[in-house]
C-alpha cells in the first residue's frame, strides 16, 4: 500500500497524517552514549569486563574509545539521520581533564562541560542517568546493598547525578 491510500484510510477516520508526521519531527529522538562504545563509557579500564549485570562487553570492533571518538561518531548519526535530537548520556561518560580522576560519588558538573559544549554546538538537549553497573563497588548490590559503605557511595553518586541535571538542564534546558 502507498502512503497516498493510508492517508486516505486515515482521513476516513478523522486522522491528518500530515499534521501527525508535522509533530513527529518535532519530538527529539535520544541518541544514547552507549551505543557508541556498546556501554563502556570513560571511567572504567578498557581493558577489563563490563560487570554489573550488563550483557554488553564493550569490545566491538571499531568502537568509540575517546570523548573525542565518540563525538565524531555522533556527528555523522546527525549528518545521515533525519529530525530533530537530544544526546543522553551516563554518569561514566565523564569528561576529564589530562591527569584528573573522580569516582562516581565525586561526579561534578564540570566533568560534563565538554558535552554541553557538543549539544550546543548541535541544536540538541541532553537527558543524564546515574551509572550502578560497571564499577568495584557494584557487586550486584548498590543502593540496597548491606553494606553502608557501598550504600553510601551509590547514594552519593546519585546526588551527584541530580546536581550534574540540573547543571545540564540549566545550561541547555529541559529536553523534552
Amino acid at each position: 500500500m502507498s502512503y497516498a491510500q493510508a492517508k486516505e484510510q486515515y482521513v476516513a477516520l478523522g486522522i491528518d497524517t500530515d499534521s501527525a508526521i508535522a509533530k513527529l519531527k518535532q519530538v527529539p529522538v535520544a541518541l544514547h552514549c552507549w551505543q557508541g562504545d556498546d556501554v563502556r563509557g570513560f571511567d572504567t579500564d578498557p581493558n577489563k569486563p563490563l560487570t554489573g549485570g550488563i550483557q554488553t562487553t564493550g569490545n566491538y570492533p571499531g568502537r568509540a574509545a575517546t570523548p573525542t571518538e565518540l563525538m565524531a561518531d555522533i556527528e555523522m548519526v546527525l549528518k545521515l539521520c533525519p529530525g530533530t535530537k537530544k544526546m543522553n548520556l551516563h554518569a561514566s561518560y565523564a569528561i576529564f581533564e589530562e591527569g584528573e580522576r573522580a569516582d562516581r560519588d565525586r561526579l561534578e558538573p564540570r566533568h560534563f562541560a565538554k558535552w554541553v559544549e557538543f549539544c550546543r554546538a548541535h541544536g540538541m538537549g541532553c537527558d543524564f542517568n546515574p551509572t550502578f553497573f560497571s564499577h568495584p563497588k557494584a557487586n550486584g548490590l548498590t543502593l540496597s546493598s548491606p553494606d553502608e559503605e557501598i550504600r553510601r557511595f551509590w547514594i552519593d553518586h546519585g546526588k551527584a547525578c541530580i546536581r550534574i541535571s540540573s547543571y545540564l538542564a540549566q545550561q541547555l534546558g529541559s529536553p523534552a
